[in-house]
């Protein structure tokens, strides 16, 4: 197993061959390589070894999430009852069961998680909050933020 790249084990033509994979993922080896100015042979090389290293994790597509009904994005801020390791462990392994949460962070705050939660409308973020996030393990409080608007997001 090929051990994870860092920021300083990227040359030029690795941030460019990120970049240009970051802006459309669907580029053939040969638009990368003139993206990039190599030839297809250090290309393929070196795609390979990011995906390998772990600095390119994946290919997904980008969809939009009102075309599918999930417009409505909350904020939920989530207080524990324990933060100790285990107790911290529980809690991340259940919400990545959830599918509405698109985004966990741990949070150096008043609070200890940040969540980002895509639903179709409030009322399904009501139940989704009531019957899912609530009854994580150690959760001690929530409180929500509904976005109004996406100004920015990364991928859309």
């Amino acid at each position: 197993m090929e051990k994870a790249a860092k920021a300083g084990d990227l040359d030029e033509f690795d941030n460019r061959l990120v970049a240009a994979l970051v802006k459309d993922g669907r580029l053939t080896v040969t638009d990368l390589a003139e993206a990039v100015g190599l030839s297809k042979t250090p290309t393929q090389m070196r795609l390979r070894r990011l995906i390998a290293s772990g600095v390119i994790r994946g290919f997904r597509a980008i969809v939009d999430p009102a075309k599918l009904g999930l417009d409505h994005v909350a904020f939920a801020e989530v207080k524990l009852s324990d933060t100790r390791e285990a107790a911290l462990r529980a809690f991340n392994d259940a919400v990545r069961r959830i599918p509405e949460v698109e985004e966990c962070h741990m949070i150096a705050s008043s609070f200890d998680y940040l969540l980002k939660v895509r639903t179709a409308d409030i009322r399904r973020y009501r139940i989704v909050l009531g019957e899912k996030i609530s009854s994580l393990p150690h959760v001690e409080s929530t409180s929500t933020f509904v976005a109004m608007e996406t100004v920015k997001e990364r991928g859309g």
